[in-house]
């Protein structure tokens, strides 16, 4: 039985994503995301295929600097900043949190950390689809929230725009930052 126009469409999106390769993303459509079985391996396998032959040909007519490689410098920037930034962080928020304490525990300067910074599998999903990324953030301790939190978003932001990204955000803790137009063009 051939794929649904869905699955096409999710096979698209983690194909564009640029996080996993080949392999990895035939195993979470056959094992993961849909239970054992239930996918026709096969045409999985030619699905993947055909949208990563796509999307290669696609790439010769990609600007020299992608939006995504530039989302990377501002990633970057962050870490030396003392900002664990971390990109596709699970795929929930709480998933992505916790990868951040994960991160903090292995640091070789914990002391040193004043806060964070990622978006998720969900947020990486809109990303693809168009429709802007958004970004969790925080302090380091979460009893500093409301008062450091802030502190953490302004960075951030102030990252965003050397990079020559658009954001909005209304500059409390309560919201999450968002990069409204972002080309995901991932290589």
């Amino acid at each position: 039985m051939p794929l649904s126009p869905k699955t096409l469409r999710e096979i698209q999106t983690y194909v564009r994503g640029g996080f996993a390769g080949r392999d990895r993303i035939i195993e979470i459509f056959c094992e993961e995301m849909y239970e054992p079985g239930e996918l026709n391996e096969s045409e999985v396998i030619v699905s993947v295929d055909a949208a990563i032959t796509n999307l290669a040909k696609e790439r010769s007519t990609w600007p020299t600097i992608t939006d995504c490689e530039r989302l990377d410098h501002v990633f970057d920037a962050l870490n030396k900043r003392g900002i664990i930034a971390i990109q596709n962080a699970g795929y929930t928020q709480s998933d992505g949190y916790d990868d951040v304490m994960e991160a903090r525990a292995r640091h070789p300067n914990p002391d040193g950390l004043v806060g964070y910074c990622f978006y998720h599998g969900q947020d990486l999903e809109r990303a693809v689809n168009g429709l802007g990324l958004f970004l969790a953030f925080g302090p380091i301790e979460a009893k500093n929230e409301q008062s450091d939190g802030p502190r953490v978003g302004f960075a951030i932001v102030e990252e965003l725009a050397q990079a020559g990204f658009d954001t909005e955000w209304d500059g409390t803790f309560s919201e999450r930052i968002r990069i409204p137009k972002i080309d995901w063009k991932r290589r």
